[in-house]
């Protein structure tokens, strides 16, 4: 079907929906126009990241069930050329598109392929892996080095990213080898434990500009790699279950005949397997852009009640007990991981997130999570100054104590904003466009640590 063609048949099935709309419900037709414009919008995104219009309309359609219950029941009774949005790379009987889901079939197993090889890498140097101290502190700087350049890449060549984007992300993932690799960590060393943590994070962020392309100023599309990285850390949960299942029937097996595979376990099949499964699950989010049944809002629904009551209960408890919060660095990176997960929860819901939805219960709950999460980041940054101030800093407590008000700002900020949404006061956009652009604060932060902390520490 030519592209005049295939516009033709997307306008009739836009004025099949709008008919459809206005002979179920009386509404008036700015209500009608608003729906089609949002609708549009949909569409338009969806075709961006390479669906079909045709199946792009479907999509959109299903997504609007949550904003608009007729355009759910239309979606259910015009939905059956959906389901082959479910195919990874199945035939769809358009040479075009089969032939493209085939291209980044290859280059995606030929960047997972690339992934393990780099990992291997290291051992004509001689670092093992599982080897000495030394060697777990290097694999520890750089197992995000093997992965996410490749996955980079993938994204890159998927979304034609320009040669400029490309140039910076190269130049910005050499920063990162210079950084795990050229100060002089002592195995003991603090910087190693927060370089660790902290470079991941931004090269995570560098990978996004991958995502985004030559569209990095557009909000909807890092609202879209918010939404990826959830689904991302999905699927790499599943890929990781399913290993750990594989590796459990190999060594069963192969004990059975009286072979001992701990060593191709240990040496190949976990590094080269964990930094491949990196590039393979990005490419598992990104051919299942058309899936209508997203997997966010069953999670958020889900989690978002138990974090808000297991965060009560620990403040509950604090008040109740009067104990104070241990501020060693286990538990600092307890509590920080906790901040992280409670935000990535509502950067995750929110993603998915229908921008034109009103407000409604599961909003006023998601700002009761804020609250709770606020007031224990409250609570760890007055026991972390406190210890600062009667012992000192260290680089694990001046990480903690940054990273702390970072996510003060951002949880403070979105407090304030979900309040005035609730009351009608600002959109939703307005918190989308928060968190987005709070992504350079992050990125920010996270390059800080790993570049600034160990010189400005001694390394120590």
């Amino acid at each position: 079907m030519s592209v005049p063609e295939q516009q033709d048949d997307l306008e009739a099935q836009f004025a099949q929906w709008r008919q459809y709309v206005q002979s179920h419900r009386a509404l008036q037709p700015s209500d009608v126009d608003e729906l089609e414009d949002h609708l549009r919008g949909s569409v338009d995104g969806l075709v961006e990241l390479g669906l079909h219009p045709d199946e792009a309309f479907l999509v959109a359609v299903k997504r609007m069930g949550g904003l608009d219950e007729l355009s759910r029941e239309f979606a259910r009774e015009h939905s059956e050329r959906l389901w082959k949005q479910l195919v990874l790379a199945g035939d769809t009987g358009r040479p075009a598109e089969d032939a493209r889901s085939r291209r980044d079939l290859w280059v995606m197993l030929g960047c997972a392929a690339g992934a393990a090889a780099s990992s291997k890498v290291p051992e004509l140097f001689g670092r093992q892996w599982g080897g000495n101290d030394a060697d777990s502190v290097f694999y520890a700087l750089n197992i995000s080095l093997f992965a996410l350049p490749w996955l980079a890449g993938f994204l890159a060549w998927r979304r034609r990213a320009s040669r400029v984007v490309i140039g910076v992300l190269a130049a910005l993932f050499a920063l990162g080898a210079v950084a795990a690799n050229v100060y002089p960590l002592a195995d003991s060393s603090q910087s190693v434990v927060i370089s660790g943590l902290h470079l991941p994070i931004a090269l995570w962020l560098v990978t996004g500009l991958a995502y985004v392309a030559d569209d990095w100023r557009s909000s909807r599309r890092q609202m879209d790699f918010i939404r990826f990285t959830g689904e991302w850390f999905v699927y790499m949960s599943l890929i990781g279950s399913g290993g750990g299942v594989l590796i459990g029937l190999v060594f069963g097996t192969f004990n059975a005949i009286g072979l001992d595979p701990g060593d191709f376990v240990g040496k190949w099949l976990l590094p080269c397997g964990l930094v491949a499964a990196v590039v393979v699950a990005g490419w598992l989010v990104e051919v299942k852009q058309g899936v209508v049944e997203n997997i966010a809002p069953v999670l958020t629904r889900l989690f978002t009640p138990l974090f808000t009551a297991a965060l009560l209960a620990l403040l509950v408890a604090i008040v109740v007990t009067s104990h104070g919060i241990d501020v060693d660095r286990d538990a600092l990176i307890l509590f920080d991981v906790l901040l992280v997960v409670v935000l990535g929860l509502l950067l995750y819901s929110w993603s998915a997130r229908d921008p034109l939805a009103p407000p409604g219960l599961f909003d006023r709950l998601q700002l009761a999570l804020v609250i709770s999460a606020l007031a224990i980041d409250v609570l760890v940054l007055l026991a972390i100054t406190g210890r600062i101030t009667e012992y000192g800093t260290t680089p694990n407590k001046a990480a903690a104590l940054g990273e702390n008000v970072v996510l003060l700002a951002n949880l403070a900020w979105s407090a304030l904003l979900l309040t005035r949404f609730l009351r009608r006061h600002v959109p939703f956009a307005a918190i989308e466009r928060w968190q987005t652009s709070y992504l350079a604060v992050y990125a920010v932060w996270a390059w800080l640590v790993v570049l600034i902390f160990p010189p400005v520490f001694n390394f120590r």
